[in-house]
């Protein structure tokens, strides 16, 4: 049996094993577009009717302070003086890195195969609403963060793992904000390595070979070699901590996205003709019936899910950056916070999507999955585009696998405390999965990534309601500082 041929078997049977528990599904009797049944897993239902709910609990904050969001997000209105270590803009575009990757392109592409044009819609309507569930938990990531060294105030460690533990002890409840916070730090280590590092650099080597030749290029069954050079990268970057990271982040994600949107809106002027008839096709299929009633459900369910790996809101990891923010004010970055999730899931994602709808590559995959329905997409208007995202693909994984990381070890770090020891060996078996993720099979990564994402949300949703009464009086008083 060959390296990769034992790589994918041993994920398949992880993925099994973790689906089985986080992806309970009520089955509706039902079949999608495509045929399949439709079964709709819980976590899903937790995640879209939490972001439902803290909109209308905090009257659309998603819509009302959208301005201001932008604002402070662009440090508009910064505090010099204030404990932190790094600015809004940092920590939106760290946070951006962390789910600005293929999810955006191989993910979407994923939710247009399975759900149809349709899907996109739902992750645009999905995403709005994700920016209260992302208010929320930024706000108390900075509220009860932590200072690990008392001598420097600069030095931060916070996130869902914090807040759930000290503001539920506050209550009367240690034992269940133990519990939560022990819960959401094991799933969080886990999803660092699944899909904040397996997937990204799977999808990544993906297009390289695929820009390389395919079956006839060098790298072909090859994908640890890859992965090595990922890796080291990765560690390149990793060694510094949170400065670094944050350093690179802010750099290379304007860079990278600016790329992306650039060849995306090329695309479109070039086939501006079609422009009208493919937003007809992704709003009418959203809400159409022609497929049946499960073809409308198979469409809302993939756009849902995907929206949900895409911007993480819910699954409290990009409270970790947030917390480190130079701020005092609690509010004021979650208000921030909440561009987060429209620039990925409303600016990005719906880009991607009407790539794949203008090209209608989409209609003949032809056994195309993930990032490869993307590049062809791309290539049908120019050639040699499917290069420049491979190019963004490599940045997108790159800029997400620094993020994991970090996510990843301020959860090993609550969990064990600051000891070097610690953080060396989770370097060490993080670089190690960049190589492993490079060489399995796509299916089994998703599978396995999408089941440790997910499980983050069951302990930090259960966090959230509990503490949404504190957060919305914190919310009033620096709406009054704001009108004063």
């Amino acid at each position: 049996m060959s390296k990769d041929s034992l790589i994918n078997s041993t994920f398949s049977k992880l993925a099994d094993i973790s689906e089985s528990f986080i992806f309970y599904s009520l089955d509706l009797g039902l079949a999608n577009a495509a045929g399949d049944p439709i079964k709709v897993p819980l976590i899903l239902l937790w995640l879209a009717a939490a972001s439902v709910f803290f909109t209308f609990y905090f009257g659309f904050i998603n819509i009302r302070y959208f301005k201001h969001s932008v604002a402070v997000a662009f440090n508009r209105h910064p505090e010099p003086d204030a404990d932190g270590q790094i600015s809004s803009f940092q920590a939106l575009a760290t946070s951006l890195s962390g789910t600005v990757g293929l999810g955006n392109i191989a993910g979407v592409a994923v939710a247009v195969t399975v759900g149809g044009p349709g899907a996109a819609l739902w992750m645009v309507i999905m995403g709005m609403f994700s920016m209260s569930t992302k208010f929320i938990e930024v706000t108390l990531g900075v509220k009860y963060r932590h200072h690990p060294d008392p001598e420097d105030r600069k030095k931060i460690s916070g996130g869902p793992m914090y807040y759930l533990r000290d503001a539920l002890n506050n209550r009367g409840i240690p034992y269940l904000g133990t519990v939560l916070a022990t819960l959401f730090a094991v799933a969080c280590i886990g999803g660092a390595i699944g899909g904040g590092n397996m997937f990204q650099a799977n999808q990544s080597f993906a297009q390289v070979l695929n820009v390389t030749g395919g079956e006839a290029s060098w790298f072909y069954g090859k994908g640890w070699v890859f992965g090595l050079i990922l890796a080291a990268m990765v560690a390149v970057v990793i060694i510094g901590g949170i400065k670094s990271i944050a350093s690179a982040a802010s750099k290379i994600v304007p860079f990278m996205a600016g790329i992306y949107l650039l060849a995306g809106f090329i695309i479109i002027a070039m086939n501006l003709p079609a422009l009208p008839g493919a937003l007809g096709i992704i709003v009418t299929s959203a809400f159409s019936l022609q497929a049946g009633v499960g073809g409308f459900i198979g469409a809302l369910l993939a756009g849902v899910q995907r929206a949900t790996f895409s911007n993480e809101a819910g699954l409290g990891s990009s409270a970790i950056v947030h917390a480190t923010a130079q701020t005092d004010i609690p509010a004021k970055q979650g208000i921030a916070g909440m561009m987060g999730s429209f620039v990925d899931t409303v600016v990005i994602c719906m880009m991607t999507a009407l790539i794949i709808v203008i090209s209608g590559v989409y209609e003949t995959t032809d056994g195309m999955a993930g990032v490869e329905l993307t590049s062809a997409a791309m290539e049908r208007s120019v050639s040699w585009f499917p290069y420049v995202l491979a190019l963004c693909v490599v940045l997108f994984a790159y800029s997400t696998l620094i993020t994991w990381y970090y996510y990843g070890e301020k959860c090993l770090t609550f969990l064990f405390g600051e000891k070097r020891y610690v953080t060396l060996a989770f370097k060490l078996i993080f670089c190690a999965f960049v190589v492993l993720g490079a060489a399995a099979e796509l299916k089994n990564v998703i599978r396995l990534s999408d089941a440790m994402f997910f499980s983050l949300a069951i302990p930090n949703i259960i966090g959230l309601y509990i503490l949404a009464p504190e957060v919305k009086r914190d919310l009033k008083e620096y709406l009054q500082t704001l009108k004063k």
